[in-house]
């Protein structure tokens, strides 16, 4: 098999997508035909309306050359062992390029991203993608406030669903893929459907098999980076806490100039506190060795340190406002998913809420909330034993991933960037690995594609 490299595989996909150009790719090929009703025009718009349940709601035009980019609504059950519970309308996102292309589908695990963004594997395949927005995030949302339906298992029904529909569109290979809470969504669909797809790229997923058990979080936050750069992070925590009044002053000051408010947490004073304790691990998980410089240091002026915990930990995620949008993903966190703890020793002297950072803290206290702890042990005892045709990417100083997928099924693999942290992508591994890697993505794809459209 010919092993072909980033450069080479992007240039020629690039060369074939606008050789074909617009109008070439707008037609679906004769293969789909059979799966899909369509009119006789061929246009690939005509062929989504005809897709039963789905709603063409925007062609918009800021694709790039090669590329047509619809915003997409989907009719999903809300229990999909129970029809008679309703349905709601899930977003979709495609960007198309041709049918006889592969299909890459991703999801963020969160609200869908309207630009027409492609992610790592679409652009080295040449592919199609299709994003699907999580269940309960943005607009894809059940009607009344009650979560029971927000589960691992009924989301990676929802992209069941939509794979079997779109098939009907794009017969070929296809490729799942996501980051973070995107990555591992896609691992829950791989779980719950493993023929689905061809092949699935994980980037930055955390797996929380025991969520009793931080140990791991604890222990890679205490040893992650250079001493230096710890201790500086830490310190820095403290002098935040020691000017906690002017801090949430100014902090109180910013709501009150936005209307924002901190009825779900509970107050600034709290969601201050919470920010602060984070941002050891959000340090980390965003930021490099070289970015251990610009901590503050004894001499920061309130100024510098508020700016900088806000860069770091992003003050506005706290407040209702965004907070309101984030109740689902706290919700998983609080139910299924699990989260990791953060050292808090250096500055127990210093707080003055309970809790910490639990989840219990960020979903309104009128919505009901029980664990599940057989989730993630299922999750992670079918990775290790039967997940094929898996491949992860992680990033070695990533806290995230201090607990982090061990596939044991066939054609699977971790690969690590080295000092790499929550953006970690294939471009960035050593070479071997980032050959290996695209190696096997072009292999899920089939040679066959790549001989027939980008040539050898």
């Amino acid at each position: 098999m010919r092993v072909w490299t980033r450069r080479r595989l992007l240039t020629l996909a690039a060369t074939a997508v606008s050789a074909a150009g617009l109008a070439a790719t707008t037609a679906l090929p004769a293969r789909a035909a059979a799966g899909a009703a369509r009119p006789g025009t061929g246009d690939i718009a005509d062929a989504l309306r005809a897709l039963p349940g789905l709603r063409l709601i925007e062609e918009r035009q800021d694709a790039g050359p090669g590329y047509r980019h619809f915003v997409l609504g989907l009719r999903q059950p809300v229990d999909h062992r129970n029809p008679a519970a309703g349905a709601f309308e899930q977003r979709l996102t495609l960007l198309h390029t041709a049918g006889d292309r592969p299909m890459v589908l991703t999801t963020t695990g969160y609200h869908a991203v309207i630009s027409p963004w492609r992610s790592e594997p679409t652009i080295l395949l040449g592919a199609n993608q299709l994003q699907v927005e999580h269940r309960y995030f943005g607009t894809s949302r059940p009607a009344g406030t009650d979560y029971a339906h927000l589960t691992i298992r009924q989301a990676a029904d929802d992209h069941h669903r939509v794979v079997r529909l779109f098939r009907r569109l794009y017969p070929g290979a296809w490729i799942s893929t996501g980051s973070s809470k995107g990555g591992m969504a896609t691992v829950y669909h791989r779980r719950f459907h493993p023929q689905d797809v061809d092949g699935t790229v994980v980037y930055s997923a955390p797996n929380n098999v025991d969520d009793r058990d931080d140990s791991a979080h604890l222990r890679f936050l205490e040893t992650v980076g250079t001493p230096a750069g710890r201790e500086a992070v830490k310190a820095a925590q403290r002098r935040l806490l020691l000017k906690r009044a002017e801090m949430v002053a100014r902090y109180e000051a910013w709501a009150a100039a936005t209307n924002d408010t901190f009825r779900i947490i509970g107050s600034a004073d709290q969601a201050f506190e919470i920010a602060v304790l984070r941002v050891l691990f959000m340090f980390w998980q965003r930021g490099s060795a070289a970015d251990v410089a610009t901590i503050p240091g004894p001499e920061a002026t309130a100024d510098e340190l508020y700016t900088w915990l806000d860069d770091t930990a992003g003050l506005h995620f706290y407040a209702d406002t965004a907070a309101r949008r984030y109740v689902p993903y706290w919700y998983q966190i609080g139910t299924q998913l699990g989260y990791g703890d953060v050292p808090t020793g250096h500055v127990a002297d210093l707080l003055r809420h309970s809790g910490g950072i639990e989840a219990r803290i960020f979903v309104p206290r009128d919505i009901p909330m029980a664990f599940d702890a057989a989730a993630m042990p299922d999750i992670d005892r079918w990775v290790r034993r039967r997940g094929s045709r898996l491949l992860f990417v992680y990033g070695t100083q990533d806290p995230s991933v201090a607990e982090h997928f061990q596939p044991g099924g066939a054609d699977s693999q971790v690969l690590w960037v080295p000092g790499g942290n929550h953006g970690a992508d294939i471009a960035d591994l050593s070479p071997a690995d980032r050959a290996s890697a695209e190696e096997a993505l072009f292999r899920w794809a089939g040679q066959e594609y790549f001989t027939h459209t980008l040539g050898t």
